[in-house]
């Protein structure tokens, strides 16, 4: 696939809304072509999604996905272990959301939970995660032996622009899901994930299933870059459009009927308050 990788120095001016939407269009298109590519070939793609809080992580996966058949491409964000999920082996609740052929699975955090979260908050015990470690490279042999295209993407983001993202969740309601507990006693560890992420990345980047590392701070151009570093690593493969021509209807166009009910009534702002109980 035929992306083009876009560099966003340190220090530069943040990419602004118009020029990023400019740039997103093209690549959205080639990834509409690289899901029928996929559909051809039966083939399938796992896409990893991981980095700390509020990189950006959600926005990357929409912007990759939001014009593509959501019955092909799957977003994977799995809550916390059931009590008999927890008895289970580590990576068996993951499988169940592997792709079938010609699908799409974008795993919104992974089985890479065990080397970050719940290295850093104590969720796991040391030879829990050390055993991790050492069967993940190995899992992952198994996925790419058996054909699956697997990506794994870390997206970047400095403290100083974390705790903006943070303040912003914070203050805004609309956001206020994203902000959690566990969110918040993270602030306090951003050493101990840097140090949790080195070790992962010393044990889990293999030459078959390498990290990629992507810069977060202006989260528009990271997702750019982010999508087109995964088309060019993709093959350059062209699929024929079969989609039938559209042919005009005969005779006038229908208006909606109704008999038994009819639409309710269109949405009119000036019923619905100034909106000052949300802050």
């Amino acid at each position: 696939m035929a992306g083009k990788k876009g560099k966003h120095p340190k220090g530069a001016k943040a990419l602004g809304k118009g020029d990023y939407k400019d740039l997103l269009e093209p690549l959205q298109l080639e990834l509409v072509r690289m899901a029928e590519w996929l559909q051809a070939t039966g083939l399938r793609l796992v896409v990893l999604f991981e980095g700390r809080d509020t990189a950006g992580k959600g926005g990357a996966i929409k912007a990759l996905s939001e014009h593509l058949n959501p019955r092909q491409c799957r977003t994977v964000a799995l809550p916390r272990p059931t009590e008999r999920e927890s008895t289970q082996w580590y990576f068996q609740r993951y499988v169940a959301h592997l792709p079938a052929a010609g699908e799409m699975a974008l795993f919104d955090r992974s089985w890479y939970n065990r080397a970050g979260v719940e290295r850093v908050m104590g969720y796991c015990t040391h030879a829990d995660y050390t055993a991790f470690l050492h069967q993940a490279p190995q899992f992952e042999r198994m996925l790419v032996d058996d054909g699956i295209l697997l990506f794994k993407y870390w997206l970047c983001v400095d403290q100083a622009e974390q705790e903006q993202r943070f303040a912003e969740r914070h203050q805004n309601r609309l956001k206020g899901w994203k902000l959690s507990p566990v969110d918040l006693e993270a602030r306090q560890r951003y050493d101990a994930y840097t140090r949790a992420r080195e070790d992962m990345l010393a044990a889990t980047h293999t030459p078959h299933a390498p990290w990629t590392l992507v810069d977060f701070n202006d989260q528009r151009c990271g997702r750019l870059t982010l999508i087109a570093d995964l088309l060019d690593r993709l093959p350059d493969v062209e699929v024929p459009n079969d989609i039938p021509p559209l042919v005009p209807l005969k005779g006038r166009p229908h208006r909606e009927r109704y008999r038994v009910l009819e639409p309710i009534a269109p949405y009119a702002p000036d019923k619905r308050g100034d909106g000052n109980e949300v802050r």
